[in-house]
């Protein structure tokens, strides 16, 4: 008997430590055949999105579980993409915006303005739920959320991104069903093979794109796995905003480059933050407009980027050359004003010609041009902080180096946070320059993974269980 009471007391403690056990891996079981059906239910819907097949079906053990279509517009809430292409803008919405713009809706109240495009595409789900457990077909990828709230991704999504060309056919699931219990249901997709263009298109979407950014918000329960895929492709990041379950994709749009046609605003994009020395041509050639000849008195090229301000002031002094002035100010450093002036009279830029064919060429990148330091301190050139910049050396009044120098520093900190633009002009003034025989030469290396063309499509599948 006491080797009976030991017997069954050994096997009762057995049973009541492993039965949980068993439970989990029992579950882990089922989520891993779930994820399986998931993988070849992504492979077969692929082929209806892309136009192989008209439908496809799909078996799914549920063991326990419950299958739901989550396909209508009280679904779409919490499973949609928006895409945003916004172009650079001092105006104080657009800083407004660039502040906010990782946060879920933070557009809202600016669409329909000239600079910023906002259209979004509803996704929505097929997800098998057990428990706390979900695992889900989304955005044309397949996902897997744990009960901590950690999801990864099972399955890439139609997300491509090669550096140059983002492409997103967007599937949009229709359908509300669900089915529970222990038997299988098959999910049937079908589709009319009709994608919607949604960019390009002929009212103002158009490629190359002309925007400054483009940021793609993905609402959905699996952000944080999307956030992860973008952040594992070569030239993309992500931001999440936790509150609102949203990935954030921001990319940089890279402005043409070369020689064109002189206008009173162009564009520099972001440039390459690992590039010691990433411009490499920034010549503005001048021409007169009339037979006063080329005779700027307070001629100014100026570009903003938030709390920071460049300007190259370039006037005439003598007969036959410009001076230069280079001011940098920055209202978030302590002392932010940096101003450097041409150190002699062999530092300017010489004019040729006579009266209404004078021209000259202003090179922001020549190496033998000699700025001169004219304040008592820096703040931006001896540290490492938001407001500076390598190659952390202390300046003081005085303090010599090269144009070429000057510039490659200040344009690295004026475009750390994107594209920026450039305004010339006069003020108080009537502008000497002819701007249509005038050129502008830039070339820079930009910022790896610079956007260029965008393709949006919305792919329709109906599904239904059974």
């Amino acid at each position: 008997m006491i080797i009976l009471a030991l017997t069954i007391t050994s096997t009762s403690v057995i049973l009541l430590y492993s039965a949980p056990s068993m439970k989990n891996m029992q579950d882990m079981a089922n989520a891993q055949r779930a994820e399986q059906a998931f993988t070849v239910f992504d492979s077969r819907t692929s082929k209806v999105a892309l136009g192989e097949s008209p439908s496809q079906t799909t078996s799914f053990s549920i063991m326990d579980g419950s299958v739901n279509v989550n396909g209508d517009n009280s679904s779409y809430e919490n499973s949609q993409m928006v895409v945003i292409c916004t172009q650079l803008d001092n105006s104080q919405w657009h800083n407004d915006f660039r502040n906010n713009r990782y946060i879920w809706n933070s557009w809202a109240g600016y669409e329909g303005r000239p600079n910023i495009t906002v259209f979004n595409a509803s996704m929505g789900s097929i997800t098998y739920d057990q428990g706390e457990r979900i695992i889900g077909y989304e955005g044309g990828g397949v996902w897997s959320k744990y009960p901590t709230g950690k999801a990864v991704m099972i399955s890439p999504p139609e997300f491509h991104y090669n550096g140059e060309t983002l492409t997103l056919p967007i599937m949009k699931i229709e359908g509300n069903e669900v089915f529970s219990g222990r038997s299988d249901v098959a999910v049937t997709v079908s589709s009319d093979n009709m994608p919607l263009v949604l960019y390009p298109k002929s009212t103002g979407r158009v490629n190359p794109l002309t925007s400054d950014k483009v940021l793609i918000y993905i609402k959905s329960e699996f952000y944080t796995a999307w956030a992860e895929y973008a952040d594992s492709l070569t030239y993309a990041s992500a931001e999440t905003d936790d509150a609102n379950q949203t990935a954030i994709v921001e990319l940089e749009v890279m402005p043409e480059m070369g020689k064109d046609q002189l206008k009173q605003t162009f564009k520099i994009g972001t440039l390459n933050d690992t590039n010691p020395a990433p411009m490499y041509d920034f010549k503005l050639n001048l021409e007169a407009k009339s037979s006063q000849g080329l005779n700027p008195n307070n001629y100014q090229i100026t570009a903003t980027s938030g709390t920071k301000t460049l300007t190259y002031y370039v006037q005439k002094t003598g007969n036959s050359q410009l001076t230069l002035k280079v001011l940098y100010e920055d209202s978030a450093a302590t002392g932010g004003t940096e101003s450097w002036e041409g150190y002699d009279s062999s530092d300017v830029f010489p004019i040729i010609g006579s009266k209404g064919d004078q021209s000259a060429s202003v090179d922001l990148m020549n190496t033998s041009f000699t700025m001169e330091y004219d304040e008592t301190s820096d703040f931006s050139w001896d540290e490492t902080s938001p407001v500076s910049m390598p190659p952390n050396i202390t300046i003081n009044n005085g303090y010599r180096t090269s144009l070429y120098n000057v510039t490659q520093h200040y344009m690295k900190l004026l475009t750390k946070d994107g594209s920026v633009m450039f305004n010339i002009h006069s003020p108080g003034q009537s502008d000497p320059v002819d701007y249509s025989e005038s050129t502008l030469t830039l070339l820079y290396d930009g910022m790896p993974g610079s956007i260029t063309y965008l393709h949006v499509s919305r792919n329709d599948l109906a599904v239904t269980l059974s």
